[in-house]
């Protein structure tokens, strides 16, 4: 008899709770409480469920909550949502100890301790909405009055899909500055240039999961970490029935702990090991013939080591598969890899088989961890280019671009330029893009990417570049690395303005706290994203009465202060927000509140009041859709991108024309070639290889004598954006994540390693990098590969709330926060923070 492994797991399930039963009625009597409970008819519990949007991932899963006497008490899926199927996971159900966090930012506070820097007392007071925003708007009158509106900037943290360009798209345009900065580069950039470069499509992927026969979990953790964690729970288990998961990881993520095949390769070998499987899956004849191709006469002419004319193959949807194959494959063979990724040969070649039998309903589910280092771009395409080889792009079972919902854009408002914007608006932004040593060539252009991490340099670099700073949800001092540069420029900033739920390390900096709404459950705005073969537009709404006084950043705040800066003679910001008119009376916006609800109906109305029918669900009105909370789109149609592909063949791409025309612009603007730029941002690459897929050795911050040990940062299942440190409920169920341990912050460590260097489990050690050092308790770990430590980001923070700080008065952190180890560097190509990788070595000593 044959059965699963999911249908083992429920008959044991089952039959261990027939035995509990039995157990409980023979060995436990009833105490008087269980008998009084039992006695009491039970009823459902008198509520409602409101359905609103998570925020504390980028998955943003489409939620309800469920509300009694005015208190949100649970979290789920919404029901009706086609990208969760109505889950959620664990950080959907801390909603409600962040909604109710007593730490919170209650009211408006000002600074009245002129000294800044760590562990500096504030002394902030409570200050009203009206004296906060005067203080705010004279400040920025200042600048406009002396001509300098360019020195007034934003930097944004987290923010919905929508309502964001009403801060982040509008203000510093109409104001007249270029520093408007979003937090991106810090989260993934590196990881959009495999699918932008092959395929032109610089995003996210969604993958059709209920149909994959091989599943590559390559440098992520969709289980806990990634995006689309629901949706991935809910079809692993079939897909670990029907087919094969591997998992790629120098540490044993959740996803790993499940799959059939771990490779705990070296960190930073990605691109060897891509390469490796790529080699295999040509030689033996197991790419995708109907994408990729064939040879005329049907021979495989891929032998190791040799070159092949490439005449003699003919392509149908890629380009350059021979020329790939020649740069830079031929002599990557399993046993050259293994030597660089330390995975046995014999194990990437059977890896490589499953992939290729599989195909085309084989994913690789790239990540991060893949592509966030300073030679990141070449990694991810190395190992995205596989899905190319294997025929698994926008095909059943495979992986897929996007279906976007139907939204309405914002008015336009050039017409509300005055000649100042125009003017300073065009001035050089300070986080480097497009410089000589920054190309940032994300979207197939020069500087078309943001550099978020580097902003703290080009502050310091030019402290007089901004003197009034605006930032929301932000919390750059902890999450960005290097994170002793940002307290440094922080310090030295004239004025700085904080938009946040909770006064974080970037908050003490501030001169003035805003308190931010909780938006999945106090803000209004529309999100979008997708999941499961569906795209989706999801709102995000009040579901009780705010407790505090607190106002939503992106659309009454930046009302208000409109109506602050018109007082004063500058009228453009809000003459461009009260044009708007609601879609379906025609109303203009009187006042913040209207205005938000406004803005959210502009967006969303072609979902409820379209102007033809829709392929996806039927909305009925507005009322319809802020009930349901949801609109989905069709399904995902396969194979609709094959032959029209945004790169410069139109075709998938494995020799980069597109990536090659954008290098000698960026080449041609600085006046040099593009083996100089290469060699300026620190790539080995020279010459055709520099366009194709292809291996870059790890570049490494600290020799190995020094700091022989590399650090892997990883990403916490109950990270809600890195905030919801400050719940109990975060370090409680910490342990959820593999190898962690509750109410701890360890460090993982191979007992191979821990024996040579005599430490043990419970040790206090200092883990010291070439940029600084944290100390914190020890786990010997058999989850993570010799030669290897990780650390979950998350704690060490030394401000925030009673719960995340060991001692927030005196700016005591709880644990470690990683970016004091990890070196502030760039994979250059993207402007992406490097962060994984193992790019930075450490050394560990015992306390």
């Amino acid at each position: 008899m044959k059965i699963t492994r999911r249908d083992f797991i429920k008959r044991s399930a089952a039959t261990s709770g027939v035995l509990l039963a039995a157990g409980c009625a023979t060995a436990k009597p009833q105490t008087n409480a269980m008998a009084a409970a039992k006695a009491q008819p039970k009823a459902p519990g008198k509520g409602e469920w409101v359905a609103t949007t998570c925020q504390g991932c980028t998955a943003w899963c489409p939620v309800e909550v469920f509300v009694q006497n005015d208190r949100a008490v649970k979290v789920r899926g919404n029901q009706l949502s086609k990208a969760n199927s109505g889950y959620c996971c664990p950080r959907g159900h801390l909603i409600i100890n962040q909604l109710y966090d007593p730490d919170r930012v209650k009211v408006p506070m000002k600074r009245t301790n002129p000294k800044k820097g760590r562990g500096v007392d504030p002394k902030f007071v409570p200050i009203s909405w009206d004296e906060a925003l005067d203080m705010v708007a004279d400040k920025m009158m200042e600048l406009r009055n002396n001509h300098e509106p360019h020195k007034f900037g934003y930097m944004r943290g987290r923010y919905s899909a929508t309502a964001t360009e009403l801060l982040y798209g509008t203000v510093p345009k109409l104001f007249g500055t270029p520093h408007a900065y979003s937090h991106s580069a810090i989260c993934a950039e590196a990881e959009k240039m495999g699918p932008g470069y092959t395929q032109g499509f610089f995003g996210y992927r969604d993958y059709d999961l209920a149909n994959t026969k091989c599943l590559v979990i390559w440098g992520c953790d969709p289980l806990a970490s990634n995006r689309q964690v629901p949706n991935t729970i809910k079809h692993f288990g079939k897909v670990l029935d029907q087919g094969t998961v591997i998992a790629v990881d120098p540490r044993l993520s959740t996803s790993a702990s499940k799959a059939h095949e771990w490779l705990p390769l070296k960190a930073g070998s990605d691109g060897a090991l891509a390469c490796a499987m790529a080699h295999v899956l040509l030689t033996e004849g197991l790419w995708n013939k109907e994408f990729v191709g064939n040879f005329k006469d049907g021979v495989n002419r891929f032998k190791a080591g040799q070159e092949v004319a490439e005449d003699t193959f003919t392509e149908t949807e890629t380009h350059g598969v021979v020329a790939w194959w020649n740069l830079a494959l031929k002599d990557m063979t399993p046993a050259l890899a293994e030597k660089e990724t330390l995975i046995p040969a014999e194990q990437i070649v059977r890896v490589a088989r499953a992939m290729g039998k599989a195909a085309p309903a084989t994913a690789v589910w790239m990540g991060p961890g893949a592509a966030m280092h300073p030679r990141g771009t070449y990694s991810s395409l190395a190992v995205y280019a596989l899905n190319g080889l294997l025929g698994s792009i926008d095909a059943e079972g495979g992986v897929l671009q996007e279906m976007k919902p139907p939204l309405e854009n914002f008015p336009k408002f050039d017409d509300f330029l005055d000649d100042d914007a125009k003017k300073y608006g065009k001035e050089k932004k300070i986080d480097g893009r497009g410089d000589k040593d920054m190309p940032v060539v994300m979207k197939n252009k020069v500087g078309g990417g943001v550099v978020t991490n580097n902003v703290a340099n080009g502050m310091l670099k030019k402290p007089d570049a901004i003197k009034v700073m605006l930032s929301s949800w932000s919390n750059f001092n902890f999450s960005c690395t290097g994170a002793h540069r940002w307290d440094e420029a922080m310090a030295k900033l004239p004025f700085f303005v904080h938009m946040v739920t909770n006064p974080s390390e970037m908050s003490q900096f501030a001169d003035v706290i805003l308190p931010a709404t909780f938006n999945a459950a106090e803000g209004l705005s529309i999100i979008t994203n997708k999941a499961n073969l569906h795209g989706h537009a999801s709102i995000q709404q009040p579901v009780v009465k705010r407790f505090w006084d607190v106002k939503q950043e992106e659309t009454e705040v930046v009302w208000l202060l409109a109506e602050k800066l018109k007082a004063r003679g500058f009228s453009k910001l809000y003459e461009y927000y009260a044009s708007f008119q609601d879609p379906e009376t025609g109303k203009s916006p009187t006042n913040a509140t209207e205005f938000a609800l406004i803005a959210a109906r502009i967006s969303s109305a072609p979902m409820w009041m379209p102007k033809e029918p829709l392929k996806g669900d039927k909305v009925v009105g507005w009322s319809d859709f802020v009930k349901k909370g949801i609109y989905n789109t069709e399904s995902y149609k396969f194979k609709k991108n094959w032959g029209k592909f945004k790169t410069e063949t139109k075709k998938f791409e494995f020799y980069g024309v597109s990536l090659k025309k954008v290098l000698g612009e960026y080449a041609e603007k600085h006046k040099i070639t593009i083996d100089e730029g290469l060699e300026l941002c620190g790539y080995v690459a020279r010459g055709e290889l520099a366009f194709v897929p292809h291996y870059e050795p790890p570049k490494r911050h600290g020799s190995y004598s020094d700091y022989p040990f590399d650090f892997v940062d990883y990403k916490s299942r109950l990270n809600r954006e890195g905030r919801s440190q400050n719940t109990t409920g975060y370090h409680e169920f910490k342990k959820v994540d593999a190898g962690d341990d509750s109410w701890e912050d360890v460090l993982k460590m191979n007992p191979v390693d821990g024996k040579q260097l005599g430490l043990k489990t419970g040790d206090t050690v200092k883990i010291s990098s070439m940029t600084g050092s944290i100390v914190t308790t020890l786990k010997l770990w058999e989850g993570i590969r010799p030669g290897t430590v990780a650390k979950c980001f998350g704690q060490g923070h030394w401000a925030y709330g009673k719960v995340a700080t060991k001692d927030y008065a005196k700016a005591q952190p709880r644990g470690g926060n990683n970016n004091e180890l990890l070196v502030d560097d760039y994979d250059r190509l993207s402007g992406s923070t490097a962060r994984n990788g193992g790019f930075t070595g450490v050394k560990i000593e015992k306390v």
